[in-house]
C-alpha cells in the first residue's frame, strides 16, 4: 500500500472510530458517561506525552540530524505559543456568549453559538491532526502508526464532549451523530493536503513533526491535566497516575514493537 494510501486510511480509520465510539457513549446514562470520561482522559493524557516525548520528538532530532537539533528546539517552542494562541482565540470567541458580557443572550441562544462553535473548531483541529499524522507516515510508517493511535485515544473523550455540546445546543442525537462524524473526517482532508505539500518540501518535516509534538504536549499539559487536578483523593489520583502509565506505556510498546 502507498504512502498516500496508508496515511488516508488511517486518518479516515482515527478519525470515524473515535466519532463511533464517542457516538455509543450516547446509548449510556449520563451518571455512566460521567463516570468513564475521567477515566479515558487520563489514559488519552499517557498516549499524548507518550507520542510526543517517545515517538515524535526523537524522530524529528534523528531526521534533522546534529545541526539541526537547535531548529527542532524553536519548532517546539513556536508550536506550543501557537497553540496557546489558537486556543486564547477560541475562548475569547466563547466569551461573546458567556454571561459575563454586559448583554448576554439568552441561555438557549448560547447554547446554539457554542454547538455552531464546537462544529467549527472541532474541524479545524481535525485537520491539523490530519497534517500531523501525513507528517509523521512521511517520516516513518511505524511513526505514522504510532501518531494515529494517540490521535485516536485523545479524540474520544473529546468527541463525548462536543456530542454533549451539540446536544445541549438543542440538536437531536441522529444529527449530532452524524455531524460529528462528517466533521470528524476533515481529518481526511488536512491529511491528503499535507501530503502533496510536504512531499514538495521533505526538509521541513523534522519540524513539522517537532510541531506535532507539540500539539500534544500542549493538548496533554494544559488541556487535559488541569482537568485531572479537580479530584484529589488518594484513590482517584493512584487511577490518574496508572492510567496515564498505562497510556504511555502503549504507545512504548506499540513504537518498539513497530520498529
Amino acid at each position: 500500500m502507498s504512502t498516500l494510501a496508508l496515511i488516508l486510511v488511517f486518518t479516515a480509520a482515527s478519525g470515524a472510530l473515535s466519532a463511533l465510539i464517542a457516538g455509543g457513549f450516547l446509548l449510556l446514562s449520563e451518571a455512566r458517561r460521567n463516570a468513564i470520561v475521567p477515566h479515558l482522559v487520563s489514559f488519552a493524557t499517557g498516549a499524548l506525552l507518550g507520542a510526543a516525548l517517545l515517538a515524535l520528538l526523537p524522530h524529528a532530532i534523528e531526521a534533522a540530524g546534529p545541526g539541526g537539533t537547535h531548529g527542532i528546539g524553536i519548532a517546539l517552542a513556536v508550536g506550543i505559543i501557537a497553540f496557546f494562541v489558537l486556543e486564547k482565540m477560541v475562548l475569547w470567541r466563547h466569551c461573546h456568549a458567556d454571561p459575563c458580557e454586559a448583554h448576554a443572550p439568552q441561555e438557549r441562544h448560547r447554547a446554539r453559538a457554542s454547538a455552531t462553535l464546537i462544529l467549527w473548531g472541532d474541524a479545524f483541529h481535525n485537520t491539523l491532526d490530519g497534517v500531523l499524522i501525513a507528517a509523521a507516515f512521511m517520516t516513518d510508517v511505524h511513526l505514522g502508526i504510532v501518531t494515529a493511535i494517540a490521535v485516536f485515544t485523545h479524540e474520544i473523550p473529546q468527541e463525548v464532549g462536543d456530542l454533549a455540546i451539540l446536544l445541549h445546543g438543542g440538536m437531536s442525537r441522529q444529527r449530532a451523530m452524524i455531524l460529528n462524524i462528517a466533521v470528524s473526517l476533515t481529518s481526511v482532508a488536512g491529511a491528503a493536503l499535507a501530503y502533496f505539500l510536504l512531499a514538495r518540501a521533505m526538509q521541513v518535516l523534522p519540524y513539522a513533526l517537532a510541531v506535532a509534538a507539540a500539539s500534544f504536549l500542549y493538548v496533554a499539559v494544559a488541556d487535559l491535566i488541569p482537568g485531572l487536578h479537580r479530584k484529589v483523593d488518594a484513590r482517584t489520583s493512584i487511577q490518574q497516575v496508572l492510567l496515564i502509565a498505562i497510556g504511555i506505556l502503549l504507545i512504548a510498546v506499540t513504537h518498539e514493537f513497530a520498529h
